[in-house]
């Protein structure tokens, strides 16, 4: 019993031990499994290796393995077979071409003796053609070489190698020459279709954008105009010199040639005509600082008097009003008095001779090759007595060639612009017998996004036989509304990139072409007009259209377009980065990242008008729901003091708050513009765009205190306004309405 107990024990220790050392392996080789698991990733790699090795060695020979690249040895089985072949060729001529070596010098005299110039010439070209039927016919013909090597004399052996080698390479050429025309023909076919898959790439990524597409206009049929100028309208809104000069660096920068300047009541006139110039007119020191820094940047300087038409500045005298074709206008003036014909001598001569003066000054590059004598719509003309005997084109083509002689007989350097508008509707014969196309060139304008709506091609040409060169004009602002805020950039950018599209395909008519391109800014649509947008806030249209007029067409790679050589972005403007166009330019959108977040001149007021434009619109439909759509505040309640007090209330809690918005957005407009403009061009654009929003919100505010003073209403029927009898809007009632009387 005792053996069994001592035996049980026993098998009981070696089962614990078992289990223990079973234990001990196991921690053993998890606290050594990174260890074991690469040592067994390196035994399965070794044999990997060694199994491919050997699978190699058998499928191809070493000698042929040294003689191609790594590349070439992993290439499938049918194809090892032509490697082979090409290696036995190219040791067969490896070997010819040895033993030509070493008869090298005497071959080369006697291939000078028999060889003639055109055999030399072949010898001298390298082929690098890779044709198969060259190889073989190589090969074989080297095979020929080698096998009757042995029995030919040594300098025979070395004339008759090379012999065989002009004909080899003879029969290459030739079939390189014939490879080269197939492969011209196939990259010329390829070159067509790249084209077009880049033209369309184009298209898509303008589309993403929102920018125009426009037939024609492209990278690689985009052509920039000759002369890019920018027209700075100054009456009215004359900004500072200091703001200009700035703005010059970034128009320099941005492709523009020069300038087109219309001052109006904005020149420093002198003598007889001192009266013209406005209070706040520039001093001749700010002009002649401005037009320095304008001839460092060598601008070409085109200034703009108007001789016609839109002479309100003058004729709104009582000094020049005699001048008036029709007394009650002073837009228009009338060409057939003595005294007009010398104060538009007078004027032009200040102007001209001002700047001219920089233009002969050694000192400087300022150009001046062009005056604009303006003359466009002109609206009142042979309605006078002196004019009324003549037809109205001839007094027009008169008084225009009038001012021509004078102007080409005092200054034979310059040369005459008008406006178009009042030649489109004249005949051909009209304009031809006038002879008009010596004297003047015509600057055509249209600022829609249709120009052959207003220039048809039957008028092209017309122009065509009357003048050897033309003038185009776009516009950048002051086109699209009389009071706008902010200018809607994509129609102007569309506008401009039709120009150019119109000017590939029409400038072949005149003999001289298209002179240039004038991007026009007006500030006002005539002297009695209020603001349209100021320039600060149209600077991202300006930058944007002239740095597609510059190029020929809108680039869509921002690293190509000239927009951020002017712009300070706090953002990288890379589509690839975000998913989304680098600039966003769709239609009715003022907000664009580009122009919102980036820094540039004018960039502070630009965002400033965005935020009030914003906000008046904010405030006007606030204005409209709590007045116009209010059963509460509506003018009906209003004109019987009956309303509830509590909604009232309500309803205009927060007009208060908005009038302190507004007052402090005026501030704030004060301190943007300070910089720019003086301060009765900033009162006007306060006065102009925020207060009759804060005088629509007072007024508001007056009606809820009128309707909250009731404490007592009286029964319904309201009395009916006597003004709707007086009116006779409805039948005649008598005047006292009674009442129903509760039994």
């Amino acid at each position: 019993m005792e053996a069994l107990i001592t035996a049980s024990n026993a098998v009981s220790f070696l089962l614990a031990l078992h289990r223990k050392m079973f234990k001990i392996i196991i921690i053993w080789f998890w606290r050594r499994k990174i260890s074991i698991s690469l040592l067994a990733s390196g035994i399965i790699l070794v044999g990997l290796w060694s199994w491919a090795y050997l699978e190699t060695s058998q499928k191809y020979p070493q000698s042929y393995k040294s003689a191609n690249s790594v590349d070439e040895a992993v290439e499938d089985s049918n194809q090892s077979q032509s490697y082979r072949n090409l290696f036995v060729l190219q040791k067969l001529i490896s070997d010819a071409n040895r033993v030509l070596s070493s008869h090298q010098n005497r071959a080369r005299s006697v291939k000078r003796n028999l060889l003639s110039p055109s055999t030399r010439t072949n010898i001298a070209s390298k082929d690098s053609s890779g044709s198969a039927v060259v190889v073989k016919e190589a090969s074989a013909q080297t095979l020929s070489l080698v096998a009757r090597r042995k029995k030919a004399p040594v300098v025979g052996e070395s004339l008759f190698f090379e012999e065989e080698r002009l004909r080899i390479l003879e029969n290459q050429q030739r079939a390189k020459n014939s490879a080269m025309e197939d492969i011209q023909m196939i990259d010329e076919e390829a070159r067509t279709l790249t084209s077009e898959e880049r033209q369309i790439q184009y298209e898509h990524e303008l589309q993403r954008m929102g920018v125009p597409v426009i037939a024609g206009i492209g990278p690689e049929t985009g052509k920039a105009p000759k002369e890019r100028l920018v027209h700075l309208d100054l009456k009215g809104a004359p900004a500072k010199i200091t703001f200009l000069k700035q703005l010059l660096t970034m128009l320099k920068t941005l492709g523009a040639t020069g300038l087109l300047i219309e001052y109006e009541d904005m020149f420093p006139f002198e003598g007889p005509l001192a009266n013209l110039s406005a209070t706040n007119a520039y001093k001749k020191e700010e002009l002649k600082d401005f037009l320095e820094t304008c001839a460092l940047h060598g601008f070409t300087i085109m200034p703009l008097v108007q001789t016609f038409g839109h002479l309100e500045y003058a004729l709104k005298l009582q000094e020049f009003s005699a001048m008036r074709e029709i007394p009650e206008s002073p837009q228009s003036i009338c060409p057939s008095r003595k005294e007009s014909m010398d104060f538009l001598e007078e004027l032009l001569r200040q102007v001209i001779e001002f700047h001219l003066q920089f233009v002969n000054e050694s000192t400087t590059t300022l150009k001046m090759t062009h005056i604009h004598i303006g003359c466009d719509e002109v609206y009142r003309i042979a309605e006078c007595s002196l004019c009324r005997v003549k037809l109205k084109d001839q007094i027009f083509l008169d008084h225009v060639m009038a001012m021509a002689h004078f102007i080409r007989s005092h200054w034979q350097q310059l040369n005459v612009l008008i406006w178009d508008d009042m030649l489109r509707p004249m005949s051909l014969t009209k304009l031809q017998t006038s002879l008009i196309g010596n004297y003047v060139q015509p600057m055509i304008w249209v600022y829609t996004t249709d120009i052959y709506a207003s220039i048809s091609p039957t008028l092209w040409e017309r122009y065509a036989q009357v003048f050897s060169t033309v003038w185009a004009a776009s516009a950048f602002k002051g086109a699209w509304g009389e009071s706008l805020m902010i200018p809607p950039l994509q129609r102007h950018l569309e506008n401009n990139i039709r120009w150019l599209a119109v000017m590939n395909k029409e400038g072949g008519r005149f003999s001289k072409g298209f002179q240039g391109l004038v991007l026009t800014g007006w500030q006002r649509y005539d002297h009695f007009a209020i603001l349209c947008e100021l320039l600060p806030a149209a600077i991202p249209s300006l930058i944007t259209t002239l740095s597609t007029v510059s190029k020929g067409y809108f680039s869509t790679n921002p690293k190509d377009n000239g927009l951020l050589k002017v712009l300070q972005c706090y953002f990288h403007p890379d589509s690839r980065r975000s998913g989304h166009p680098w600039i966003e330019l769709h239609n009715n959108s003022h907000h664009s990242q580009l122009f919102s977040s980036c820094s540039y001149l004018g960039s502070q007021f630009y965002q400033f008008s965005l935020r009030l434009y914003d906000k008046l619109a904010e405030i006007q439909m606030y204005l409209h729901h709590v007045q116009d759509k209010s059963a509460w505040m509506s003018t009906y309640n209003l004109r019987h003091n009956f309303s509830s007090i509590l909604i009232v209330k309500a309803k205009t809690e927060q007009t208060q708050l908005f009038l302190q918005e507004l007052i402090t957005l005026s501030k704030e407009a004060e301190q943007l513009l300070y910089h720019i403009y003086d301060k009765y061009t900033i009162g006007e654009f306060v006065e102009q765009h925020i207060y009759p929003t804060i005088l629509a919100l007072q007024t508001n505010l007056a009606n809820a205190t009128a309707l909250s003073q009731a404490r007592h209403w009286p029964r319904r029927p309201l009395p009916i306004a006597q003004a709707m009898y007086d009116l006779q809007m409805l039948a005649d009632a008598p005047k006292t309405i009674v009442h129903d009387t509760i039994h």
